[in-house]
């Protein structure tokens, strides 16, 4: 698997284990990303058990600096989304 999950491969997965039509596989996977979406814009966060939260996190302007040009901008104030992973996500990746 690369390090990069396409929704192309994540409908293969579900096409292989389950035996859908693929353009129902890749139906299955936009509505999940459009489910996440959603609960994100409308309530500022999405918890999938067993796997993690995103959140919302609003960021105020501020004051920067081109690295290239060492010339001084403005970061314009925006929102992010934050992304933390379950204590069992957690556990899986440093299990040995």
């Amino acid at each position: 698997m690369t390090s990069n999950i396409t929704r192309n491969e994540i409908a293969e997965v579900i096409f292989n284990e389950i035996g859908l039509s693929k353009s129902e596989c890749m139906g299955i996977v936009d509505e999940i990303i459009e489910m996440i979406t959603a609960g994100i814009i409308k309530d500022g966060s999405v918890k999938i058990p067993g796997f993690g939260t995103f959140k919302i996190r609003h960021k105020n302007q501020r004051q920067g600096r081109n690295p290239k040009t060492n010339e001084l901008a403005i970061i314009s104030s925006r929102n992010v989304i934050l992304f933390k992973p379950s204590q069992q996500l957690k556990e899986k990746l440093n299990a040995k």
